[in-house]
């Protein structure tokens, strides 16, 4: 498929989808700030700028850039749910 092929097929949807992430981000700008910044914020900025890059593989350095990179499992889960990224345990003083 060509590039023309491929923008006339997708290109919609993904604009719809670039105009949700600038409401989402517009959200988090206009909500009251907490004091410590959320790590999830800033992967999600990191993730934005692999976007601008030219580089093939884009989808699979985001996708590593949230994904969990440790091999063992772990003994109990820290929370209920799942955050959407891979926060390293928090080292106690």
């Amino acid at each position: 498929m060509d590039r023309e092929s491929v923008l006339n097929l997708y290109f919609l949807e993904h604009r719809s989808k670039l105009l949700d992430i600038a409401a989402f981000l517009d959200r988090v700008d206009r909500a009251q700030p907490n004091e410590k910044e959320d790590e999830r914020l800033k992967i999600f900025y990191q993730a934005l700028e692999i976007l601008r890059t030219k580089k093939e593989g884009r989808a699979k350095a985001i996708l590593n850039l949230f994904s969990d990179p440790t091999q063992n499992p772990i003994p109990t889960a820290p929370s209920k749910g799942a955050c959407g990224v891979y926060l390293p345990p928090q080292k106690e003083d």
